[in-house]
């Protein structure tokens, strides 16, 4: 790999997010059009908590390995938007907002007991990239934010217009993520941009955003498989009767629901 100026790897950094951001997947295209089942929605919100939830931690452990503190000072702000400056805040708490409207049981969704093993995999993989790879590759494995306020615009839009079930105050976690998003990919951006200076470190932050487009896009793999068309899934039968979704009820839990598969093509691999 040749030197590239700022511009150009700026210019790689953002081609790597058009042709692999989680964006593309057809699980979302699925989601966002009103063609998934209350169920379909219900176990991605359930998944996507463990990702929200291990986030602070994957924020936490790059601050504690971290020499400088005006990096760690800013750095800080991610931990505050997730775990909030006191209880009842934060991000964390705005998706469990979101997972009791959806009408999931609140301590089943934090037991993470019906969470699909790729979702955990994932997960946790995230978070050992960052504590094991350089500072640099794991703050540029946050670049996914730069393509986030897309996703999330037409997220809001598309789940108010088609699901009956989904309301504003539902959705209202993703009401301060496009600034939050912005603020932190424009300094995560600045950051690349000043120390991936040679072939080898821009090779590493190019490969740490591919990682990172990885992860979000296995999670949505598992989704698809389990609960949009298990039949092409290695041990389907095995996947449904082991994981499903406690839902509240007056009496307060039900045991799991059935996962109601809808129509769907074959879920295509991405432009490489």
């Amino acid at each position: 790999m040749i030197l590239l100026s700022a511009d150009e790897l700026e210019a790689r950094l953002r081609d790597i997010g058009a042709r692999r951001y989680h964006r593309l997947h057809p699980f979302h295209d699925l989601l966002h059009s009103g063609r998934c089942t209350k169920g379909q929605v219900q176990a991605w919100a359930l998944n996507r908590y463990y990702y929200q939830a291990i986030i602070p931690k994957k924020d936490a452990s790059l601050i504690a390995r971290c020499d400088d503190p005006a990096v760690r000072r800013e750095w800080r702000s991610r931990l505050v938007d997730h775990d909030g400056a006191e209880a009842g805040d934060g991000g964390i708490e705005r998706w469990l907002k979101l997972t009791d409207g959806l009408g999931l049981d609140r301590d089943y969704v934090v037991s993470t007991r019906g969470l699909l093993p790729a979702t955990r995999f994932a997960g946790d993989a995230y978070v050992h990239f960052v504590r094991e790879r350089s500072l640099l590759e794991a703050i540029a494995s946050s670049l996914t934010e730069l393509f986030s306020p897309v996703i999330i615009s037409e997220r809001v839009a598309g789940m108010l217009a088609n699901y009956p079930f989904v309301t504003a105050a539902t959705l209202a976690y993703f009401d301060k993520r496009p600034p939050q998003a912005k603020r932190d990919s424009d300094f995560a951006l600045d950051y690349v941009r000043r120390y991936a200076t040679t072939p080898q470190t821009q090779a590493q932050v190019l490969a740490a955003l591919e990682f990172k487009c990885d992860v979000l896009w296995s999670m949505l793999d598992a989704l698809y498989h389990a609960y949009v068309a298990p039949s092409t899934c290695l041990r389907a039968h095995s996947c449904q009767q082991n994981r499903g979704l406690i839902v509240r009820t007056n009496r307060r839990r039900s045991g799991p629901a059935r996962r109601s598969p809808a129509p769907a093509a074959r879920c295509p691999s991405r432009s490489q």
